[in-house]
């Protein structure tokens, strides 16, 4: 863990500048934005707080991207396909800007961060006025200011970014939120990309942390997610302080009923967490424990350093010592080399761990990558079988595991409303498990006591039994 880099106070004023000179030249414009972002809740963030500064302009939010003065895609590279896909996006972006020549577009996000790709983007579509990478998405207002000035902007910097402290966010949410607690990656995970887009670990002060949260407490808000690749490896205040210290500070902050956290990298998972969930009443009862594959070999090909039987000894850990807890996972087959055996290793692990829910993947190469230069690639036929046999598990699991929660109560936030056929509300358990039952009064944002009375694949249906002050997790029975 490198020390903490915070954006020069040159450079913050550089951009607060920027943002002046930009609030006088919009204010009273009626000039509206529309933002698609893809990817992870990194990205969603991001978007967050591209939002925040456009409002700060005097930017509205448009209906759709028809109606938009400013057109920001967010783009991710993790997924299979995704540069071909931002391409195509980014060419049917022509005909929005032959009809609306003073149309802005901008592409930034993760994608841009490789410098060759957001090169080849600038030169091949001419009208795209902006790229920028991750690591200058603080500087936004400077490189939009030269927009307005007429010159087409392009800024990816290689560096191993910084952290930037006080950018305004326009939440999509009034009772949950997302606070980026550590930035990068340092695991160099053989499949992944995010280290190269996302730059080494970094993380934020806790004081900081805990100043961002109390304001959204403060606020109204309820339920807080602590974002990072890796939030196990949190090393804050100059590696004085762990994640289960944070988890600590964050639990003792007045008005938040609920703490959320994801990822964790298995190699990171401490004791000390394992007893910060047991412990602390609202940190929610839910890991997102990425695995990956239950073969031994895979895993060291994908240099994840962890083994099977380490993976499954935390798993236990977590099941004995946090009562009511709920795992989900991510999985990816046919990677490299991957055998009929090895893949046989994976469902076996699935059938052990029993996990709640599984996001589930086939290996696709990325440039750049020490997997995409490996021998022996499977073929799409054999990903294509592997993972459809991983999923027809996990979905006869997952539907067996729901039975255990019927005749049980717990806390549900409500997220929204279903209207289709009967009103129904729809939340979360503090386990994650989503929960549906009659809307009636519910408000969302709300917290009520459900009682679980029927169960469907993925989710379950309750009745609502009283409004929600007690206990944030729900009791499950024994297995």
């Amino acid at each position: 863990m490198r020390s903490t880099v915070l954006v020069s106070a040159t450079e913050l004023a550089e951009t607060k500048n920027a943002s002046l000179r930009l609030r006088d030249e919009i204010a009273g414009r009626g000039l509206k934005y529309h933002i698609e972002s893809y990817g992870c809740q990194m990205n969603d963030h991001d978007s967050e707080k591209l939002a925040g500064m456009l409002h700060e302009f005097g930017y509205e939010q448009a209906e759709s991207k028809k109606t938009a003065d400013i057109f920001l895609f967010n783009t991710c590279c993790v997924r299979e396909h995704a540069e071909l896909r931002v391409f195509g996006n980014v060419g049917a972006l022509k005909k929005l800007k032959d009809e609306n020549p003073g149309l802005i577009v901008v592409i930034c996000g993760c994608m841009m961060q490789q410098k060759d790709v957001a090169e080849k983007l600038y030169k091949r579509f001419p009208y795209v006025d902006l790229i920028f990478g991750t690591h200058d998405l603080h500087r936004f207002p400077v490189l939009l200011e030269g927009v307005f000035r007429g010159d087409r902007q392009f800024s990816v910097r290689e560096m191993d970014g910084e952290i930037t402290e006080g950018l305004p966010v326009l939440r999509g949410s009034t009772f949950s939120a997302s606070v980026n607690i550590i930035y990068g990656c340092n695991n160099y995970c053989t499949y992944c990309i995010v280290p190269y887009v996302r730059g080494r670990e970094r993380s934020r002060a806790s004081e900081s942390i805990v100043k961002e949260i109390q304001e959204l407490a403060d606020a109204g808000y309820k339920e807080i997610t602590m974002l990072g690749q890796n939030v196990n490896s949190y090393a804050g205040d100059e590696g004085k302080l762990d994640f289960p210290g944070l988890l600590y500070k964050v639990n003792d902050i007045n008005g938040i009923r609920r703490v959320r956290f994801m990822t964790s990298h298995p190699k990171d998972l401490s004791d000390g967490l394992i007893q910060a969930m047991a412990e602390l009443p609202k940190v929610c009862k839910h890991i997102h424990l990425p695995v990956q594959s239950g073969s031994d070999a895979i895993l060291t090909a994908m240099n994840r350093r962890y083994t099977r039987a380490e993976y499954l000894n935390l798993v236990d850990a977590l099941k004995s010592r946090v009562p009511g807890i709920e795992l989900t996972t991510d999985m990816i087959v046919g990677f490299p080399g991957e055998t009929d055996a090895d893949f046989a290793d994976t469902l076996s692990l699935m059938k052990q761990v029993n996990y709640a829910a599984a996001y589930t993947f086939k290996y696709s190469p990325r440039r750049g990558t020490k997997a995409s230069q490996m021998l022996d690639q499977i073929s799409k036929e054999v990903k294509e079988q592997r993972l459809k046999a991983l999923n027809d598990l996990q979905a006869s699991l997952q539907k067996k595991n729901n039975q255990k929660f019927l005749g049980l109560r717990g806390e549900v936030l409500v997220e929204g409303y279903d209207n289709r056929g009967e009103p129904m509300a729809f939340g979360k358990f503090s386990n994650f498990k989503m929960v549906y039952f009659p809307r009636g009064a519910c408000t969302v944002g709300g917290l009520y006591e459900v009682e679980v009375n029927d169960t469907q694949n993925n989710s379950l249906i309750g009745r609502l039994i009283a409004t929600g002050e007690g206990d944030t997790h729900v009791e499950t029975k024994s297995k």
